[in-house]
């Protein structure tokens, strides 16, 4: 199993959404897990992990899920080699075992062209970054997701089910 994640949040409070799925070309997800935390860490430039990475492993504790491989939006590494990121403290987290491949979609300084990758018929890249497999694979990865637009059918879907309101226990209202 793979998930895209995402979070959003309201002052102290946050929503993170995973969206399972079986092969990089599916459009529909197999599942989607919804989480709250509250408490949520307020943004600090250069330590956005500090407010994701708390509700990501909240998400994969409370549902018990073991992807082999988490797509977040955002970076791996903020210079795509060494200065650890969002998913770079959520590989160290996860001791290793669950590959990370970062989604983002601004430029950081020291990112590299080689990070970059069109997707659909967008003439603004994506800048993927990885962690526990090499970024060309990576970048195939994401190539070979659903959707002719920028973003990933399954990220963007991530997006939208974090922002979405959801019921107590956990599922989303919608009903996904």
């Amino acid at each position: 199993m793979m998930l895209a994640v995402d979070a959003h949040y309201q002052a102290a409070r946050a929503q993170v959404a995973g969206v399972a799925f079986e092969r990089w070309s599916s459009a529909i997800p197999q599942a989607v897990y919804l989480s709250r935390v509250t408490g949520a860490h307020t943004y600090v430039p250069g330590q956005f992990y500090r407010r994701e990475l708390p509700g990501i492993l909240t998400l994969l504790q409370e549902h018990a899920l073991s992807p082999g491989t988490i797509v977040i939006d955002g970076y791996v590494y903020l210079d795509g080699l060494s200065t650890p990121g969002l998913g770079k403290h959520l590989f160290d987290a996860l001791h290793g075992r669950t590959r990370i491949i970062g989604v983002a979609k601004s430029p950081l300084s020291g990112i590299d062209s080689c990070h970059a990758l069109l997707r659909g018929g967008s003439r603004r890249p994506l800048y993927v970054t990885a962690a526990g497999l090499a970024l060309a694979q990576a970048k195939a990865c994401i190539a070979a997701m659903h959707g002719g637009h920028r973003m990933p059918t399954l990220l963007k879907m991530a997006d939208q089910d974090s922002r979405r309101h959801w019921s107590g226990d956990g599922k989303a209202a919608s009903g996904a």
